[in-house]
C-alpha cells in the first residue's frame, strides 16, 4: 500500500505521526508524510517521504498575538486566532497534500489534517482514515477534550452535545479556508456546512486513536470501528549523545524536576522563568529547564537549575523526580511513559483534560491552568509531586503498563485488515 499521513502542529503533534509513518514502512508500506517545513528533518530522519508545507509552525507560536492569547487563556479568543491562521495555510497545506496524494492509496490524519486531508481525497477518490491523538469522536462518557473547562460531571446528553459543538466550532473557523483550497486548488466545489465528519471518503474506515486505554479507556458508545491503539511511539535518542554538560548535572545530586513548556509562548519570558526558579527554590528541587519556543531564558541561573534546548524526552524523563509541562499530548505521553510524576499548567486546547486526567489517574497532582500559576502554587504541586509516595507509585505502574503496549503495531495492524478487506471488495 501507498500511503500518505497528513500532520501539523507542534512537534508533540507531528512526531507520533512520524512514528506510526516509520511503523508503516516497515511493514512494507510506501508512505508520504506532508508536515511543516520545519519537520523536513525529522520526518527523513527516520527513512519517510517528506513533502513540506511552506509553513513554519514556530513563527505562528511566536507571533506576538498568539503570546498574548495563550499566556490569558480566553478559549474563544485562542480559537479564533487559530481559525484565521488555519484559514491562512488552508491553501499551502492542500497545495502540499494534493501532489503528495497522487498515486496513493490511502490518506490518513488527525486534527491537524482532516479537513484538507478529506477534501484532497475527494478530489482523488480515495479512502480516508482518521488518526487521532485526543478524543475527538462524540461520546456521552466524557465532554469534548476541547473545552476549556473540564468539568467532574455533566450529563451524559450534554456530554455528547459538546463533541459535536466544539467539532463544529473547528470546522466553521476553518471553512472559508476549506473553500478556497477546494475552489482554487482542487476544482472542487464548497463542502458541507456541517464538515467533513460524515464525507463518503471515510466511510467504512476504521478510527484510531494513539492513545493508552490505560490512560483514556475507550467508551463503550465508541463501538467495534473506533480502536485505541496505545501511543505511537519512536525513540531517537539512541542516536544521542547528551552534552557532557547535561550528564554532569544529573550525576552530580538527586534525580532533578524537569519543566518545559513546549511550543507556549510567554509574553514576558523572564517573567516567567524567575516564578518558576522561585518555585523550585521554595520547593527544594534541581531542575532542567527547556527554553524551546516558549522563549525562557534567564542569565543568572543558580547551580541548581540546568537550562538546554532541546532533549529527548524518552532520553531524559526516566532520569528525572518529575515534570512539570503544559501538557501537550506528546509531553504527556512521554512523561507518563517514563513512569514519573508529571505536574501539568495546562494553556489551552486539550491540555486542561490531559492535565485532569493526570490527576484523576492519581499520577499527579491537579493541573494549575497558566492563567492561575503563582510561584507557591508551583512550589507545591511539585513537591506533592516528589513527595507523595502513593502518586509516585501509580506513575510507576501505569509507566509499565504504557510501555508493555504496542500501539504502532496495533495501528499498522488495523490499517492492514482494512487494506485487505478493501481489497477482498468488503466495506
Amino acid at each position: 500500500m501507498r500511503i500518505a499521513i497528513i500532520a501539523t502542529g507542534s512537534r508533540g503533534d507531528v512526531q507520533p505521526y512520524v512514528a506510526l509513518g516509520k511503523g508503516l514502512l516497515e511493514a512494507g508500506h510506501a508512505v508520504r508524510l506532508v508536515t511543516h517545513l520545519n519537520f523536513e528533518a525529522l520526518v527523513t530522519a527516520q527513512g519517510l517521504e517528506c513533502w513540506p508545507v511552506d509553513a513554519d509552525v514556530a513563527e505562528i507560536a511566536q507571533g506576538a498575538e498568539m503570546r498574548e492569547l495563550l499566556e490569558g487563556g480566553n478559549f474563544l479568543s485562542i480559537m479564533s486566532q487559530m481559525a484565521k491562521e488555519a484559514q491562512r495555510g488552508a491553501i499551502k497545506l492542500t497545495r502540499a497534500a494534493l501532489p503528495a496524494s497522487q498515486g496513493t492509496d490511502l490518506l490518513l490524519g488527525g486534527m491537524g489534517g482532516v479537513f484538507a486531508g478529506v477534501s484532497v481525497a475527494e478530489k482523488l477518490q480515495l479512502p480516508f482514515l482518521q488518526a487521532y491523538l485526543v478524543p475527538f469522536s462524540p461520546t456521552s462518557a466524557f465532554p469534548s477534550v476541547l473545552l476549556p473547562t473540564q468539568l467532574p460531571w455533566s450529563p451524559r446528553w450534554l456530554n455528547r452535545l459538546s463533541h459535536h459543538l466544539t467539532r463544529q466550532l473547528m470546522w466553521q473557523g476553518y471553512r472559508a479556508g476549506d473553500a478556497s483550497a477546494r475552489r482554487e486548488v482542487l476544482g472542487l466545489p464548497r463542502g458541507s456546512f456541517w464538515g467533513p465528519y460524515a464525507s463518503n471518503c471515510t466511510t467504512g474506515c476504521p478510527i484510531l486513536y494513539g492513545f493508552s486505554p490505560a490512560v483514556v479507556p475507550p467508551p463503550p458508545d465508541w463501538g467495534d470501528s473506533i480502536l485505541v491503539t496505545g501511543y505511537w511511539f519512536r525513540d531517537s535518542h539512541d542516536e544521542w549523545t547528551p552534552p557532557a554538560a547535561l550528564t554532569t548535572f544529573l550525576d552530580s545530586g538527586a534525580p532533578p524536576v524537569y519543566v518545559g513548556f513546549g511550543s507556549m509562548s510567554s509574553r514576558k519570558p523572564g517573567e516567567t522563568a524567575e516564578l518558576v526558579l522561585q518555585a523550585l527554590d521554595r520547593a527544594g528541587q534541581r531542575a532542567v529547564l527547556l527554553s524551546g519556543w516558549g522563549g525562557l531564558h534567564s542569565t543568572d541561573l543558580p547551580d541548581t537549575v540546568l537550562m538546554v534546548d532541546s532533549v529527548p524526552h524518552s532520553w531524559l524523563f526516566p532520569r528525572v523526580a518529575a515534570v512539570v509541562h503544559h501538557g501537550g499530548v506528546g509531553t504527556t505521553a512521554a512523561g507518563l511513559r517514563a513512569g514519573v510524576p508529571s505536574v501539568i499548567i495546562p494553556f489551552f486546547g486539550d491540555q486542561p483534560f490531559w492535565g485532569q486526567r493526570v490527576a484523576s489517574l492519581g499520577v499527579g497532582p491537579a493541573p494549575i491552568p497558566r492563567r492561575r500559576l503563582t510561584a507557591d502554587g508551583l512550589a507545591q504541586a511539585i513537591h506533592t509531586a516528589v513527595s507523595d509516595d502513593s502518586i509516585r507509585q501509580r506513575a510507576a505502574e501505569l509507566g509499565t503498563t504504557i510501555r508493555a503496549e504496542d500501539g504502532i503495531r496495533v495501528a499498522v495492524e488495523a490499517i492492514r485488515n482494512y487494506c485487505d478487506r478493501k481489497a477482498a471488495g468488503g466495506a
